[in-house]
């Protein structure tokens, strides 16, 4: 009996335990070649960003005498000339306005039709559905031509409004696209148990699927924010003059009647580029959580 025993014991102390063993080993670092080529990516993307923030701080004789070189001494006026200019403010307040209301028109909208194509069947759904995503395939840029006839024609020419009922509509593919999954990956079981509490369709709407899809309604929000604020082409067919200038669009306009003023370009430009970096570093996360369609119950 005891030789069985000894025998199990000595067994059982030889098995490889496979989890355990593979838990205990650490993990390896990729190839050397991968780090680099990230990091090097990482540069090229960061190095323009750093070269315009450090720029604000230079003088044009800094730029001129050594471009690569540090600030020395650091120079704080042309931010404070930026900052303490009507028409930097102006220009910030119309891409908030054209931003937030795109925004809040694309998400809204959006979920609208998303909610019916995920959770209803009617005739044409898919063809629906397949208009919208034929929609990712045409851009802006390549109906400008008779977008800006229509907008003349219903008289929105210089016109905030003018840029933000267009980007409402090229903003809803991408919004459908995203949303869809989301919404049909709720449970039919908690759309029957809310109606026999008797919740209303509209009821269940907005008590449980705008909850349970919010990880996507944060990412197309984002998204369409940014999307919005960093538009230039359509600004620059729309408007016409400087008072409805959006912060892109004034960028361009600011760089060429400063050109010789390059510190002070630069200035502008990083004051311009700073809120939706901002914007886009806090909910990065969100995005990328809604990106994998991810449905929190």
């Amino acid at each position: 009996m005891s030789a069985t025993t000894a025998e199990s014991w000595s067994s059982s102390a030889t098995r490889p335990n496979a989890p355990t063993d593979r838990r205990d080993k650490p993990q390896k670092w990729g190839s050397p070649l991968t780090y680099f080529v990230a990091l090097l990516f990482i540069g090229v993307c960061v190095a323009p960003v750093l070269y315009m923030v450090l720029g604000g701080f230079r003088t044009n004789s800094q730029i001129t005498t050594d471009p690569a070189a540090l600030p020395h001494p650091w120079v704080l006026t042309n931010y404070a000339d930026v900052l303490g200019s009507r028409r930097f403010w102006g220009e910030f307040a119309n891409s908030v306005i054209v931003a937030l209301v795109s925004t809040i028109g694309i998400v809204v909208l959006g979920l609208m039709v998303s909610f019916v194509i995920a959770r209803y069947d009617f005739k044409l759904k898919g063809a629906m559905y397949s208009l919208f995503a034929a929609g990712l395939m045409f851009p802006m840029v390549i109906a400008i031509t008779p977008l800006y006839i229509v907008i003349k024609n219903i008289g929105l020419v210089d016109n905030l409004f003018g840029i933000i009922v267009p980007q409402i509509a090229f903003g809803l593919p991408t919004t459908v696209i995203i949303l869809v999954p989301f919404l049909r990956a709720v449970p039919h079981e908690i759309e029957e148990a809310a109606t026999i509490d008797g919740t209303s369709r509209l009821g269940f709407f907005f008590r449980m699927m705008i909850p349970l899809s919010l990880p996507g309604v944060v990412t197309v929000g984002v998204l369409a924010f940014i999307g919005s604020w960093n538009n230039y082409v359509l600004p620059l067919y729309i408007l016409n003059s400087d008072a409805n200038y959006t912060l892109p669009l004034g960028v361009q306009a600011f760089s060429s009647q400063y050109s010789q003023d390059t510190a002070k370009v630069l200035a502008f430009t990083s004051l311009a580029m700073l809120p939706a970096l901002v914007f886009f570093s806090i909910f990065e996360k969100r995005i990328v959580g809604g990106l994998t369609g991810a449905v929190k119950g």
